[in-house]
């Protein structure tokens, strides 16, 4: 059976994990994932409930990979992005950390 090789990236605010995995070539991302065993690494986030994307393009788990193809698994926001512009907006400020007056 032929191989192929990717990588699969999760990052939590405080740890993060790239891994490059070779895998058959036919694989799609719920096996890898699975098979990569990163849930074990990650014991207080249910990795299963995710959403996950290849090059910043979210996709089904059971997508089928390509070589070079890079797995992200997105960790929850902590806030939607129109709440934290609303936060920063109540206090005089903008996303890109400026003043606004």
């Amino acid at each position: 059976m032929s191989k192929i090789e990717v990588e699969l990236v999760f990052a939590l605010p405080d740890r993060q994990v790239l891994r490059t995995l070779v895998v058959a070539a036919d694989a799609n991302v719920r096996e890898v994932i699975r098979d990569s065993d990163i849930q074990a690494e990650f014991v207080d986030v249910e990795i299963g409930n995710l959403s996950i994307g290849i090059w910043g393009t979210e996709v089904a788990p059971d997508q089928i990979l390509k070589q070079g193809d890079r797995i992200e698994i997105y960790r929850p926001l902590e806030l939607e992005p129109r709440e934290a512009r609303r936060q920063l907006a109540l206090v005089g400020r903008t996303m890109s950390g400026t003043e606004h007056h």
